[in-house]
């Protein structure tokens, strides 16, 4: 995935009304009437929040009559996943290597005062 269509996935994704419609199609289709039930705002409105998620793949609506599903596209998940995924396996391995560094560490000052002690 292209790195525009990521940061296109993440910016549409950045407005909690989209995210809410994630949600919600994530236990099924939905027509626009049925996702913009509960929202306090136009018709129009649901469109343009549609239309962000739709440019950035997030979701579909296939070519046919009126009332058109809107579908979830799972795929952007994978890919979103994914990109998350490596950031966090570099952020867990630097805290194992700082986590090794502050046993070693502790090891050494415990050894320190045990010698101390012995020699006192």
């Amino acid at each position: 995935m292209a790195a525009d269509t990521l940061s296109r996935v993440f910016a549409a994704l950045a407005d909690p009304t989209r995210r809410d419609m994630v949600a919600r199609l994530s236990a099924g289709d939905a027509t626009v009437n049925q996702l913009a039930e509960p929202y306090p705002m136009t018709l129009q409105a649901v469109y343009k929040h549609l239309k962000v998620l739709e440019d950035a793949g997030v979701v579909s609506r296939p070519a046919g009559p009126q009332p058109r599903p809107v579908r979830l596209e799972a795929e952007v998940f994978d890919l979103m996943d994914k990109w998350i995924e490596r950031y966090r396996r570099q952020a867990e391995e630097r805290y194992r290597r700082l986590d090794a560094v502050l046993a070693q560490m502790n090891q050494d000052t415990t050894t320190d005062q045990t010698e101390q002690g012995s020699a006192a």
